[in-house]
């Protein structure tokens, strides 16, 4: 089994191929509930070069606008804000409400007219971007035409049906990560899609979860990765456990699953914690990695397990920082022509060459299977 060829890695057409093909044509993460926790909260996203709002409305509905003001084409919002109910464009002062409705349009007929003849407002609203949220990961289907999400998330959501999204609370400051890689983003996503690579990368976590331990987990054209029986670590001197999902079979306890639910998730389930990472690219070898970590319910947040949540990200953040160099080495691979492709193995590769085969078929789909990989 071959996988794709080197100019999927490195070259700009290719990167601005896959934001129109691979992205905007599917349920991608922009984000986070977290990023926007109260109502009237504002952030700007850039989805692969597109300018998005991500906001709490009054009711405290997630939504997503384009970040675009419908008179001049003025970018809306700069940094993450909160406002009181209006968004008010900073170049002529137009003004939308949480709902993407045009509110106001000052001195738009002239100095002494808010409004000219014929002008109907309720037609230059801020356009809003297809959104759902699940598991506080916020997606985005740009073009509209996607699947309805239920349908797209369906798969995993029945996966993992036994986890209560609901007892899910992010640990705070304690559990945020944020980290650039040099590396196109599918090298980040392919790393973490197999455990072959665990003795050699990540001798640490091998020594409670071994490769030994590992076993694929394949779900062509949805999701892919692996699962371990045996991820025990011991993460303080005393040993304290964090409060786990309640109802968990047996067979959860001790195991963990990470699945990269394509194109730009990555998700890891525990008995006491979930994380989360949403792969952002930001070129053709560059990407940046935000990791999030959520606990069970608020119990876990209280500063008796301030200490093991601490140590929980601190661990993490070596895996990731482990694997730097692996991918940052497959991107430096990519430019020599003695590489074209590589070679999977059917027993350690299987989840990886799921995914290429999941980003093949979408090349080929839309210019032809000639261009798709093998």
């Amino acid at each position: 089994m071959r996988g794709l060829s080197n100019r999927f890695y490195t070259d700009a057409a290719c990167f601005e191929f896959e934001r129109d093909q691979l992205f905007a044509k599917t349920w991608a993460c922009i984000g986070f509930g977290g990023d926007a926790p109260a109502p009237g909260d504002l952030v700007p996203v850039s989805h692969l070069g597109i300018p998005l709002i991500l906001l709490r409305d009054k009711l405290g509905k997630l939504k997503v606008f384009h970040n675009v003001c419908s008179h001049r084409g003025m970018a809306l919002v700069t940094k993450p804000a909160h406002c009181d109910g209006v968004i008010r464009c900073p170049y002529h002062s137009w003004a939308y409400d949480l709902d993407g409705a045009l509110r106001a349009t000052p001195k738009f007929g002239g100095p002494d007219s808010n409004s000219i003849n014929g002008f109907d407002r309720s037609a230059h609203g801020l356009r809003e971007v297809r959104s759902a949220v699940w598991f506080d990961a916020v997606f985005v289907d740009v073009s509209g035409r996607a699947a309805p999400f239920d349908e797209h998330i369906r798969p995993l959501r029945e996966r993992w049906g036994m986890f209560d999204e609901t007892l899910m609370r992010h640990g705070g400051r304690d559990s945020s990560l944020k980290l650039g890689v040099n590396c196109n983003w599918k090298l980040a996503v392919e790393n973490y899609c197999e455990s072959y690579h665990l003795p050699w990368v990540h001798p640490g976590l091998n020594s409670y979860s071994r490769l030994e331990d590992h076993y694929n987990i394949v779900e062509d054209g949805c999701f892919a990765g692996q699962g371990s029986r045996a991820y025990k670590p011991v993460l303080t001197a005393d040993g304290m456990q964090l409060p786990s999902f309640p109802g968990l079979p047996e067979s959860w306890r001790g195991a963990a699953e990470y699945v990269a639910l394509f194109p730009n998730l990555l998700i890891g389930v525990h008995q006491d914690h979930v994380k989360i990472v949403r792969i952002e690219p930001l070129s053709p070898d560059r990407t940046v990695e935000h990791l999030e970590i959520y606990y069970v319910g608020d119990a876990a947040l209280a500063d008796r397990y301030r200490e093991v949540r601490v140590a929980n990200l601190a661990a993490w953040r070596q895996v990731f920082q482990e694997d730097v160099f692996a991918v940052e080495g497959m991107q430096a691979g990519r430019r020599s022509p003695a590489f074209d492709g590589g070679l999977f193995s059917p027993v350690m590769d299987a989840a990886t060459h799921c995914f290429h085969r999941w980003a093949a078929d979408r090349y080929g789909a839309a210019r032809g299977s000639r261009l798709a990989g093998n």
